[in-house]
C-alpha cells in the first residue's frame, strides 16, 4: 500500500550507517589500483569502519577471498596528496613477494605473504624534512633485487619544497638507514613524473612528466630513454605531448610497440607511436574519450598478449572494450555495467576492472577473452533492500542561453512504500544539486547510496557535469578556462532553474551541496545567485587568493592559472570570485563540514569564511572533525555529516526528517 507522507518524511531503509558504507572521501567507495600477480587479482579497498584506513585485499585461484595485513597497515601513497598506485608483488619460490606503501609513514615496506609469522620490514628511510620521503607506483625488478617507483622528496618545510624522480630502491633492506642507498634514475628536471613503463625487454622506460603552471591533463609530455646496464636511464628525451597535445597514458605492447593515449584532436584517442620518431598513427579517430585527466595510477587501455588492446571508452561514462590495432574496430563489451573506473589489468586472457552502473555497485569485475564471460571477483555494497527504493538516473542535457550543453543527471524521488506531498499543499519535492569535485573531475553513473540516502526519503537529486567536466572532449573540459566561478556557477544555476519551470520542483526548494572544488561552487552560488535555498559546503575552496598563494599542496599550487588566470596579472579576480571575500551578499542558511587535518582545502580558509560572516544573520552550522583530511573516511564522520545534511533541509524546506538528531543553525 502506497502511502502519501510529506516530502523528507518518507520513511526509508537507507539508513546512513548503510549509505555511509558505500562511501570514502566524499565519493562512493570503490575498489583501486587492481593488479594481477600469477592467477590472483590484488586490489586496495576503503575501510570505513576500521579507521577509514585502505585495506589491500588478495583473490586466490581456487576463488577465496583474504585481507592482506592487519589492522593498523593502511596501504595508500600521500604522493601529490592524491598518491597512486600504492603495491606490487611478484610470485617466487617462497610464495608472495609484496612491496607496499604504509599511509602512516609513508615508508616503502617488505613482506612475505605467504611466509608464516613474517611480518612488514621497512624498505626506505624516515625523513624529518618538510613532508618526509613519499613513494608511488612500484614496480618489483627481482632480477635487479631492487623496486622502482616515483619518489616525492621534501627539502624544506613548504608545501612546495619538493623534488621528485624516478628510483630504485634495493629490496635487501640497505636503504631502510640511508638514503644515498636509494638509487636515482633520472633527473629532477621536471616538477612531476609519473606512469614509469619499462619496455618488455628492459632496454627503454617511457614515462610522463609536466611542470607548473600546467596541469598534466594539459600538457604532460612522454619522455622516453635507453636503460643502460646498471639500470640507469641515459638518452633522455622528450618523444611526444606538451600543450595541446597532452598524454593521459602510455603502454608498451607485447611486441614491443608503444600505445599511447594523447589529446590532439579535443579527444583522448589512442595511437601507434614510433619510439625512435614520435610519429603517431590514430588507432581509432572518434570523437569519444579513451583516457581522462590524469593522475598517477590510473590505467584507462591495456595490452593484450594477441596484439587487441582492451579500452575503456565513451562520452561522460565509460564502458570496456576491445580494440584492434589493426583493423581500428572496437567491440565493445556488453553488459549492464556502464561505468568503468580507470583501473585496469591484464594476465593472459584475462581483462580484470572495477565497474557498476545505475543498479550495480562498484566491483571488481574479471572478463574472460575466450569465453566472452563477464564475472564477478568482489562483490560491492548490494544495498539489502527492495529496488524499489534505490534511485534511478535520467541522463539530461540541459542547454543555457547561448545554446551551450549542459550534462546532468537526475534522480526523481523513489520509494515503493510513498508516495509524496508538501507541506500540506501540493508542492513538489525538494531537489538538490550536487556539483562534483576536481573540477575536472565528472559525476559517475553508479549506484550511489547517499543519493538513495535522500531520493529515498522523497528529495530529489541532480548531478551536473558543468562546463569544465571531463568526459565530453577539450572543448567542453576548457568551457571552464579563465571561467572557475562563472561557468560553473551559470551551469548549476541553469539546471536549477530549469528543473523549476520543468515543475519538477518549484521555487524555494533547491539547495546546492559540493566537495572540495564543488564546495567552491556551491558557496560562488550563494554569492552570486538567487537559485538556492540553502547550501552544503563538504571541505571547500572558500578564498581563491588564499589558494594561489600557497595555502594548498604542490600538486594543485599553480591549477587556478588554467581555472582563473595569472594571479599577478588578475589578483582582482581572484578576490571577486572568492565566497570568503563577501559574506554580506549570503542570505540563506548553510552547513559547512571541515576535516581538520585537510593539507588541500585548508580549515583555516573555513575559519576566516565564518569570522566573516560575523554579525550577519544567516542561520549556519560548522561542523569539524579531528583526524580527518579532504573528504571523510570514517564511518562515524560521515554518518554525522549525512545527518546534519538531512537536518539542515528539514528545517529548510519544513519538514521533520524522522530518527535524525537536530542539527543546531546559529547566527
Amino acid at each position: 500500500m502506497t502511502v502519501t507522507v510529506r516530502y523528507g518524511e518518507w520513511v526509508s531503509p537507507v539508513t546512513a550507517v548503510m549509505a555511509t558504507e558505500g562511501m570514502s572521501a566524499g565519493q562512493i567507495a570503490a575498489p583501486a589500483y587492481v593488479g594481477t600477480v600469477g592467477a590472483e587479482v590484488w586490489w586496495t579497498e576503503p575501510r570505513p569502519t576500521e579507521e577509514g584506513r585502505m585495506a589491500l585485499v588478495r583473490r586466490r585461484a581456487d576463488g577465496s577471498t583474504e585481507t592482506v595485513l592487519p589492522t593498523p597497515w593502511n596501504v595508500r601513497s600521500r604522493v601529490i596528496e592524491y598518491g597512486g598506485r600504492p603495491w606490487d608483488a611478484h610470485t617466487g619460490a617462497d610464495g608472495v613477494l609484496l612491496v607496499f606503501v604504509n599511509f602512516a609513514d609513508q615508508r616503502l615496506y617488505a613482506y612475505d605473504a605467504d611466509v608464516p609469522g613474517a611480518g612488514p620490514r621497512p624498505l626506505t628511510p624516515v625523513s624529518t624534512v618538510g613532508g618526509g620521503l613519499r613513494w608511488a607506483e612500484p614496480e618489483i625488478d627481482v632480477d635487479r633485487g631492487e623496486v622502482r617507483c616515483v619518489l616525492e622528496e621534501f627539502t624544506g618545510e613548504g608545501p612546495s619544497d619538493v623534488r621528485r624522480v624516478i628510483v630504485a630502491v634495493p629490496l635487501d633492506g640497505s636503504a631502510q638507514r640511508d638514503r644515498s642507498a636509494v638509487r636515482e634514475l633520472c633527473d629532477d628536471g621536471h616538477r612531476f613524473v609519473g606512469g614509469p613503463r619499462f619496455s618488455p625487454d628492459g632496454s627503454r622506460a617511457v614515462w610522463l612528466a609536466w611542470d607548473h603552471p600546467y596541469m598534466p591533463w594539459d600538457a604532460a609530455v612522454l619522455r622516453i630513454a635507453e636503460v643502460d646496464v646498471q639500470g640507469r636511464l641515459h638518452r633522455v628525451r622528450t618523444l611526444t605531448g606538451g600543450p595541446g597535445d597532452p598524454i593521459a597514458q602510455a603502454e608498451w605492447a607485447a611486441d614491443g610497440s608503444l600505445l599511447v593515449a594523447a589529446e590532439r584532436t579535443g579527444w583522448w584517442n589512442l595511437y601507434r607511436v614510433d619510439p625512435e620518431t614520435g610519429q603517431a598513427v590514430a588507432l581509432h579517430p572518434a570523437e569519444q574519450e579513451f583516457a581522462g585527466a590524469q593522475r598517477l595510477g590510473l590505467r584507462w587501455f591495456a595490452p593484450l598478449p594477441d596484439g587487441r588492446v582492451a579500452v575503456l571508452r565513451g562520452l561522460g561514462a565509460q564502458r570496456l572494450a576491445l580494440l584492434d590495432p589493426v583493423t581500428g574496430v572496437v567491440t565493445e563489451v556488453p553488459g549492464e555495467r556502464s561505468e568503468w573506473l580507470p583501473q585496469l589489468a591484464v594476465s593472459g586472457d584475462r581483462v580484470v576492472g572495477v565497474a557498476g552502473g545505475p543498479a550495480q555497485p562498484y566491483e571488481i569485475v574479471e572478463y574472460d577473452l575466450p569465453t566472452g564471460d563477464l564475472r564477478v571477483v568482489r562483490a560491492g555494497q548490494h544495498a539489502p533492500v527492495d529496488r524499489g527504493y534505490l534511485p534511478e538516473p535520467l541522463a539530461r542535457v540541459f542547454t543555457g542561453p547561448d545554446g551551450e550543453r549542459i550534462h546532468a543527471l537526475l534522480y526523481p524521488p523513489r520509494n515503493v512504500d510513498h508516495a509524496g506531498s508538501g507541506a500540506g499543499e501540493s508542492d513538489p519535492p525538494p531537489y538538490v544539486v550536487w556539483v562534483h569535485g576536481g573540477p575536472t573531475m565528472r559525476a559517475p553513473v553508479a549506484l550511489n547510496l547517499e543519493i538513495a540516502y535522500f531520493t529515498s526519503r522523497g528529495i530529489g537529486v541532480v548531478q551536473v557535469d558543468h562546463g569544465g567536466s571531463t568526459g565530453y572532449g577539450r572543448a567542453y573540459r576548457e568551457r571552464l578556462r579563465d571561467q572557475w566561478g562563472v561557468v560553473d556557477v551559470g551551469d548549476c544555476a541553469i539546471v536549477a532553474r530549469a528543473i523549476v519551470d520543468e515543475g519538477l520542483t518549484a521555487p524555494g526548494r533547491v539547495a546546492i551541496r559540493g566537495i572540495s572544488a564543488g564546495g567552491f561552487t556551491a558557496a560562488a552560488s550563494l554569492v552570486a545567485t538567487d537559485a538556492y535555498a540553502c547550501a552544503t559546503l563538504l571541505c571547500p575552496i572558500l578564498d581563491l587568493y588564499g589558494l594561489a598563494s600557497g595555502q594548498t599542496h604542490d600538486f594543485e599550487s599553480h591549477y587556478l592559472e588554467s581555472l582563473v588566470g595569472p594571479l599577478a596579472t588578475v589578483a582582482q579576480r581572484y578576490r571577486d570570485r572568492s565566497p570568503a571575500a563577501h559574506p554580506e551578499r549570503i542570505d540563506v542558511p548553510f552547513l559547512l563540514l571541515q576535516g581538520l587535518d585537510d593539507p588541500i582545502c585548508s580549515p583555516e580558509q573555513s575559519e576566516r569564511f565564518l569570522s566573516g560572516m560575523s554579525g550577519h544573520p544567516v542561520p549556519r552550522a560548522h561542523l569539524t572533525f579531528a583526524g580527518e583530511g579532504h573528504g571523510f573516511r570514517r564511518q562515524d564522520t560521515m554518518v554525522a555529516c549525512l545527518e546534519a545534511e538531512l537536518s539542515l533541509y528539514g528545517q529548510v524546506f519544513g519538514f521533520t526528517p524522522p530518527g535524525v538528531p537536530v542539527l543546531a543553525l546559529r547566527s
